[in-house]
């Protein structure tokens, strides 16, 4: 009893004489009574039985075992992308309609050319949501810190190899735009926020953006199988006196499509009627193994 006091209550509880030792007593057998009713009211809770563990999927050499049961991960993936967020408070993913490919071509020292365009390709990184592009973005260098014969190209994962052979390119070509130095860094940011931001869903034919045409048929029996977008890519290539960027669609066949494509890179770039737009289908590049070489006829300003 003794020990719920401090030191002066203890003292003072000692000091009580003799002749309160009954009533102490009477008042110490009401609370044990009143103790021991509370107790059989408020019972302490059963023992919780052990967890059963769960299974471990079975090993797979193409599926992670940690990962192939978690369909209720997947279902929160899925709120995430719809901006819920996870029951867990993570930050909301924001999924891309495809996945996107960085590349990057190796400068090439004077004196030693590159035979070899693919060779020089170099892979920097996939993704597919918004906040894995930005996380991406913020570390890669802008156009106006590169060296001289440099590229940057951004395809999606459907082109397994951003060149004008890959299959999802070949029936296809590029609009081809030249720019001043010193303006390239901005309009870059600008054109690969609206690939990626579907800008440009509505240039090709249908609902499903593909080619019509003599072009769908060329696209159809060249491409690999998947629902792709019109728009292939988007590159620049920075060059000792000019910056140059491209975009890149599926069909050269539908001219319709092609100036669609053309009138939304004016509208994006915010560029005036008078800038001069180069188109060049990747069949033409192959047979003059040039990117960017035009006849000064193909040279249709804007307006």
């Amino acid at each position: 009893m003794a020990g719920y006091f401090s030191n002066h209550s203890q003292s003072r509880f000692l000091a009580i004489s003799n002749s309160t030792a009954a009533t102490s007593t009477t008042s110490t057998t009401t609370t044990t009574t009143a103790a021991a009713a509370a107790a059989a009211a408020n019972p302490p809770p059963a023992a919780t039985p052990p967890a059963t563990t769960r299974p471990r999927a079975p090993s797979s050499k193409h599926f992670s075992t940690f990962v192939a049961p978690a369909a209720d991960d997947k279902a929160q993936g899925k709120d995430r992308a719809a901006g819920s967020g996870a029951a867990n408070g993570a930050p909301a993913v924001h999924p891309l309609h495809h996945t996107w490919v960085f590349w990057f071509r190796q400068q090439r020292a004077p004196g030693n050319k590159i035979t070899n365009y693919e060779a020089g390709i170099k892979k920097i990184a996939a993704f597919s949501s918004v906040e894995s592009f930005w996380s991406l973005w913020t570390h890669l260098h802008p156009p106006s810190s590169l060296l001289p014969t440099t590229d940057y190209l951004l395809f999606h994962a459907g082109v397994r190899r951003p060149v004008w052979e890959d299959p999802l390119n070949l029936p296809g070509g590029k609009w081809i735009v030249r720019l001043r130095k010193g303006t390239a860094d901005r309009l870059w940011e600008d054109l690969v926020l609206a690939v990626l931001g579907d800008q440009f869903v509505g240039c090709g034919d249908g609902a499903e953006g593909g080619p019509n045409g003599a072009g769908k048929e060329r696209a159809a029996a060249a491409a690999p199988e998947g629902d792709w977008p019109e728009i292939c890519g988007c590159t620049i290539s920075v060059r000792q006196n000019e910056d140059i960027i491209s975009v890149w669609n599926r069909s050269d066949a539908d001219a319709k499509v092609k100036e669609r494509i053309r009138e939304t890179i004016r509208r994006v770039l915010n560029f005036p009627p008078t800038t001069v737009m180069e188109y060049k289908s990747n069949n033409d590049s192959m047979q003059d193994k040039s990117s960017f070489r035009v006849p000064a006829a193909d040279r249709t300003p804007l307006s």
